[in-house]
């Protein structure tokens, strides 16, 4: 079974003539922060979230010589990044501002002759520093994806363009070959969707904790914010088709857990459900996973269910995860399901690496890297073409409003990701603790991808299991306002 479907019906992207890229100089940046609680924890393999920090970045620029601005925002979330179980979530939450301030200092200053361009020189200052004070490249590119974020939102901006337009049309300077020489010749135009998606599938993702029928929720953590709480409920409330489930790599609590999960499905979605499995880089061999999931698929009660099954996210812990060793083991079980990478997914040699392991493709999240994953869904589409497995998911939970979460779906509507985990509003009550004038900006500009909730605040619309992007795709790099950051702590640019 495939994680690609027939598109919805699509709208053009207005024709435009190749454009050899605009100029681009970065002359400030400045951050602000806030501090988010969740509607109820998330369990996601060694952390459980219950509040988050989440920072906004402003990048000032100049745009062929006229001024401009971007703003990025991603959560920073504990235990995803680097998954050291005994790291102090206070040093991990000061080690991902340390890379954003280490990126900015990079780009402050830089001239280039397009956005594309100046990304390189960013992404490869923040790379060697990285290396030299030994940070995880996932981390420290954390930094250089919130810089990039930016910077293409301030020239999509300048040249009233949205993303997709701006990235196959030469706007952005982005040229595939840079980052993968095998894709030599070939176009951004070439590789990547003509059309934006007008809407995408929201997959469901089922944290290890979360309740998954009402009545299995204890009084006493009863939520009454209107929306939907327990598994069973957010699939009749939203009308899900599509779900992310997952495992811990204990087979007992998975066998028991995956049942539950299946009847719950199975009795309140429709039929042509799909579902995904993220193994949270459980695993330390490929052995080891393969003698889980034979155990797992074997199970009488869950044989139909795993008929259902899109691919496997990252069952492989990272340090493992693009040894040598795994491509043995992979050759040795022909028969697997397809698997992908997320975690490992760190650096711009990582998907052909990958591939060359045996692994079905990656996923795309926006705090990986917006070029860095527009190449890579270009690579995925050149193997496709040649008749080869391919998969590319659209992950991410932290991607939540005002900002993130619709810069993220410009760029899963732009690469033509289909399937993409999407329920962060799930956990945050949608807009609920932002500023009233915040609330009422989103609104206005993206009426049909939010709506209001029975108590007032902006909350994701989903219809029949989907997203529509109608407003994303009209708008430059998604935002289409400008976010008004005094509300939220500054904090100063240092030296790191």
């Amino acid at each position: 079974m495939s994680c690609y479907h027939e598109p919805a019906k699509l709208e053009e992207w207005p024709d435009a003539d190749y454009d050899f890229g605009v100029s681009l100089k970065i002359t400030g940046a400045s951050i602000r922060q806030t501090q988010l609680k969740t509607r109820m924890p998330f369990k996601y393999g060694i952390a459980t979230m219950t509040e988050v920090p989440m920072v906004f970045v402003r990048v000032e620029t100049e745009v062929d010589g006229r001024p401009s601005w971007g703003i990025s925002s991603d959560l920073l979330p504990p235990k995803w990044f680097t998954k050291v179980p005994e790291y102090p979530l206070e040093q991990e939450i000061a080690d991902m501002l340390r890379v954003i301030h280490r990126a900015l200092a990079h780009a402050i200053g830089v001239e280039a002759p397009t956005a594309f361009a100046a990304w390189q020189g960013i992404y490869g200052q923040q790379e060697a520093w990285g290396k030299a004070e030994n940070i995880p490249p996932l981390l420290a590119h954390f930094g250089t994806s919130l810089v990039e974020r930016a910077l293409i939102e301030s020239v999509c901006r300048a040249t009233g363009q949205p993303f997709g337009q701006a990235l196959r049309n030469g706007t952005l300077g982005f040229e595939p070959s840079a980052i993968h020489p095998t894709l030599a010749k070939r176009s951004a135009a070439e590789l990547l969707p003509q059309k934006p998606l007008a809407k995408v599938l929201a997959r469901h993702t089922v944290g290890l904790a979360d309740p998954l029928s009402a009545s299995g929720i204890p009084a006493d953590e009863l939520l009454s914010d209107s929306l939907p709480q327990s598994l069973d409920q957010c699939i009749r409330t939203y009308g899900l088709r599509h779900f992310k489930i997952k495992i811990n790599g204990n087979l007992n609590a998975d066998h028991e857990r995956l049942r539950s999960v299946a009847v719950t499905i199975g009795q309140n979605a429709p039929s042509d459900y799909a579902f995904s499995l993220d193994g949270n880089e459980q695993f330390k061999s490929v052995d080891d996973f393969r003698n889980h999931w034979a155990s797992l698929s074997a199970d009488a009660e869950l044989t139909c269910f795993f008929e259902h099954l899109l691919f496997i996210e990252q069952p492989l812990h990272r340090d493992i995860a693009l040894k040598d060793s795994v491509g043995d083991g992979f050759g040795d079980w022909p028969d697997r399901p397809p698997i992908i990478i997320d975690e490992s997914d760190a650096t711009i040699k990582s998907l052909p690496v990958a591939l060359g392991l045996g692994y079905a493709g990656t996923s795309h999240k926006n705090c990986k890297g917006i070029f860095k994953g527009a190449a890579n869904a270009c690579l995925l589409n050149a193997r496709r073409e040649a008749g080869q497995a391919a998969v590319m998911s659209g992950e991410d939970l932290c991607n939540v409003g005002p900002v993130a979460v619709i810069q993220d779906l410009a760029v899963m509507s732009a690469l033509g990701i289909e399937s993409v985990e999407r329920n962060g509003h799930h956990y945050m009550a949608g807009l609920s603790q932002f500023p009233k004038a915040t609330q009422q900006q989103v609104i206005a500009a993206h009426a049909g991808l939010y709506r209001t909730s029975d108590q007032g605040w902006p909350t994701l619309d989903i219809h029949d299991g989907q997203i529509h992007l109608l407003s994303v795709n009209q708008q430059p790099f998604g935002t289409g306002f400008e976010l008004d950051l005094s509300p939220f702590d500054e904090i100063g640019l240092t030296a790191v």
